[in-house]
Parts: structure tokens; sequence; C-alpha cells
């Protein structure tokens, strides 16, 4: 065995390959004995293999610094994660039935609001988000489907279970990734797939191509669907070309489209303006159409929202699906399927303190050392405190911010976030990690099979994301014991 396995301790936390006993998990077992066969040299050789086909492919992502914005390759690493069929099976129909209660819950607010008319989520918690688009009021999507694409930020805690830490509405990113994570394992570590049964994840474009073709206006064998991007300076461009490639979509910029005066959305092209049908945004709705939303904005389409509401172009997501995208709303979620479904949340959510409500507010400041705070808007890890791993002062200047707009403030447990062998420094060290499976939702729902699982590289640390210095891994999910 491999003497960087030998020594690997996974401590107080679940360990998604290694039980506490030290022994691989059933579902794990043929890779775990495989990667532990792997000499020292042979597993660098593999890791090497990797950054090469990252290079090769040109997996890259945008850091946004002081000094201007930095392109960097994939953060990958090559020792993959195994979670079981019958397991993810659970958690999948939790996540299909979470998606409809928050469609649900979209599609009322801005129509007859019968969740705030009956006091289940305080009306102001909604109406005074940033995220509700006042624009929206009256409309309803085909399928009355606002968040078509939903990222879901899931862990696994001590007890082994899964939560639901947060819901991704707006432009959620990050599935190029697990698609691309599959392919470097297969290239880097292919006796791992000879004796499993891996479900797949590449025929994601596709299934996400059925989604936003169930959306067309127009009766159309092949309906006419571009993925609008910000463009090449987009953190997540390689994503939108990556998506718009595997859909066999056009990959276009507002400039590219215009609105007719029959409100009509076009793609300009060498052969004359051709008829859009459906629209996968990956910009901000703030600035997706300068008519509606911010005047200032070139990166939109003037007359995108009287098109949409009009009915001649479907927009996915949908503008305004970000009120169901905030820290705060995100606590009513169990009443919104127990409201709408009639049904118990089938996975639960992180326990959470609003700082609006006085008493969770004087909780919150009096345990600062033992919470995570967030800002009820922000993404990627921004402007979050982990209160455990903070200093004094940094716990007296979110008191301060607290106090000052409690409203933009929530705050949560620290979890003991699960690990999972990781290949750190030529040794493998666990590190914590999370998970974001992708739920598509149009005419039907569907979950990937896994999604994109963010390590934080650095020891101890609680923080995933990419622009904060994560990495990523390759997700299986395997039918029957291995």
């Amino acid at each position: 065995m491999n003497k960087s396995w030998k020594s690997y301790r996974p401590g107080d936390f679940y360990d998604e390959l290694i039980t506490p006993r030290g022994s691989p998990r059933i579902n794990a077992r043929r890779a775990v004995n495989l990667l532990q066969s792997l000499s020292v040299e042979e597993m660098a050789s593999r890791r090497e293999a990797a950054e090469l086909a990252i290079r090769e492919l040109g997996i890259s992502f945008t850091v946004y610094t002081e000094r201007g914005n930095i392109d960097r390759a994939w953060p990958f690493d090559i020792i993959p994660r195994v979670i079981p069929a019958k397991e993810w099976a659970k958690v999948s129909k939790g996540l299909t039935q979470r998606s409809r209660a928050l469609n649900l819950f979209i599609d009322d607010i801005y129509n007859e609001q019968k969740i705030l008319k009956d006091g289940v989520v305080p009306a102001e918690i909604v109406l005074d988000s940033p995220n509700y688009k006042p624009q929206c009021q009256g409309v309803s999507p085909t399928h009355g489907v606002w968040a078509h694409i939903c990222g879901t930020d899931l862990v696994r805690n001590i007890d082994g279970k899964f939560y639901v830490l947060e819901d991704n509405l707006r432009v959620p990113s990050g599935v190029s990734y697990m698609v691309e994570n599959r392919e470097i394992t297969k290239r880097v570590l292919p006796e791992l797939f000879e004796n499993y049964s891996i479900l797949p994840v590449d025929d994601y474009p596709s299934q996400l191509y059925q989604t936003l073709a169930s959306l067309s206006p127009r009766d159309r064998k092949r309906p006419c669907i571009v993925v609008l991007t910000p463009g090449i300076f987009n953190s997540a461009y390689f994503e939108h070309a990556f998506l718009a490639q595997g859909m066999g979509a056009e990959l276009v910029e507002g400039s590219d489209l215009f609105v007719d005066d029959d409100d009509c959305v076009y793609m300009r092209t060498v052969d004359g303006p051709v008829r859009v049908d459906v629209v996968y945004r990956r910009i901000d709705e703030d600035f997706m159409d300068p008519e509606a939303f911010r005047e200032d904005s070139v990166l939109g389409v003037a007359g995108l929202m009287r098109s949409w509401k009009a009915g001649k172009v479907a927009i996915a997501n949908a503008p305004g699906a970000g009120v169901a995208d905030d820290k705060v709303v995100y606590a009513y979620v169990p009443d919104m399927i127990r409201y709408y479904l009639g049904e118990k949340p089938l996975v639960d959510s992180v326990p959470t303190y609003l700082c609006m409500r006085e008493d969770d507010r004087e909780y919150v400041l009096e345990n600062l050392a033992k919470l995570v705070v967030k800002p009820a808007n922000e993404s990627g890890g921004y402007g979050i405190m982990v209160g455990p791993h903070s200093t004094k002062a940094t716990h007296r200047k979110f008191a301060k911010l607290i106090e000052k707009d409690p409203r933009n403030y929530i705050a949560q447990p620290t979890l003991a976030l699960s690990t999972a062998p990781t290949y750190i420094d030529e040794s493998v060290q666990p590190r914590h990690l999370d998970l974001r499976p992708f739920i598509l939702q149009g005419k039907d729902c569907w979950v990937t099979p896994g999604g994109l699982t963010r390590v934080a590289l650095v020891e101890g640390s609680l923080v995933v994301n990419s622009s904060q210095g994560g990495g990523s891994k390759d997700t299986w999910i395997v039918e029957g014991k291995s």
C-alpha cells in the first residue's frame, strides 16, 4: 500500500471514502484499493497527466482580484468521490420536490401572492428584497416554471446525512466542470472504470437542450436556442461556450440580438435575421434589458423583457427567479414545501438564524465565534465569516454589519462538513467538500446523477469555492456494491 494512504486519518468527520476504522466504504472499495496500489511516483505521474489534460482542453476559470482578472487552470483532484446510487435516489427526489416548491413560490409571488396573504412567508422579506422585480408582476411563464436551471449546494454533516445549504436560482454555474471532471478522470485513471457501473454525466448538454426546447413559444421540431453571454471576460465564459457547443446552440452577446416592432427576438447572421425562440441567459437580469432594468447596460438586448412578457420568446432562467435566491427566503423553503405540496421536506435544510428577528439577532451576536455568518445576496463565497476560524476583530466587524443592516445577514451552525481523501503535496490528506447537483425543470424535471464536488484545498478550511482557492473532484454515483 502507498504509504500516504497508511497515514490517512479522517478525524472526527464523516469521510466519503474511508470508514472511521480506516477501511474503504463498500461502494468505494475497488477505487480505493486501486489507488492505494499506485506508488508515490505513479500518483504524481497521474496528477501531471491530469494537469496536462486540463491545459490541452483549455479548462479555465477567471478570478477577479484587485490587480485585475486572472485566468487560471481548473484546480482538479484525481481521487474521485463515490456515492451509492440507492442513497442518491433519495436525495434526487428531495431536490425535485424542492425545485417544484420553489417554482410554485416564484409564480405565486408574481401573481396572486397567496403565501404572503396567508402569512406563511412575511411579505416584507420578499417585496423588499433586491431580487424581487416588479417588472415581472402578472407573468406566468410556460409550465409555470421560472427557475429552469437550479444549482443546489449540498453538504454532508457528521451524521452522514445530506443537507441543503443554499439554492442558486439566478445564473448557477459549474456544470461544465462536472462534465469535464469525468473526462479528465477517464483519461488519467481509466482502470477505475473497468469494474464500476457509474451513472453518466456527459448527457447534460442534451438534457439541457430538451429542457430549453420544451419552453419554445413556437411549435418547431428544432427551436432556435441561443446562449446569451456577457462576453469573454466573464468568469464563466468557458462554461457558456462549452454548453452552447454541446447543445448545438448559438453563443451570442447582446449586440448579436435585436427585438423588432412585433416584439420578436432576432439574431443577426451573415444570411440575415433569424428568429430566436429561447434565450438561455448567462447574464444578470439587471443588465439583460436596458429598457426594463439598468438603462446604462451595454450587455443586454433592448426590448427583451417586452418580448418575453408578450410570449414571443422564452428566457431561462426567467427574470425575477432570483426572488427565491435569497438566503433569508431560503429559511422558509421547508414551509413552502408543506404549503404548496402538502409534503414533508425529503432533504433537510441547515438550521438558519435570521438577524432581522430580534431573538435570532441576539443569539447570533452572542455566539459569533461559533457560527457562520452570510450576507443574504452574495455568492461565490464572498462576504462570509466562519466564526471558529475568524479573529475577534472580524467578529466585532460583523457585529457592526449585522446591527447596521440585520435584514442582510443570516447565520448558521458551523457544520462538520464531510471530508474525502485528496492528493496534496504528494500525499493523501482529508479535505472538506460540498456538492452542487443541477436540477433542470421544464416540461419535466431531471436531476444530475451527482454534480460538481468542490473541495477546500487548504487544510481545515470550510470554504470550497474556486474563487476562494478551492478545487474539485469527479463525483461518481455507483450502482451495486463494488
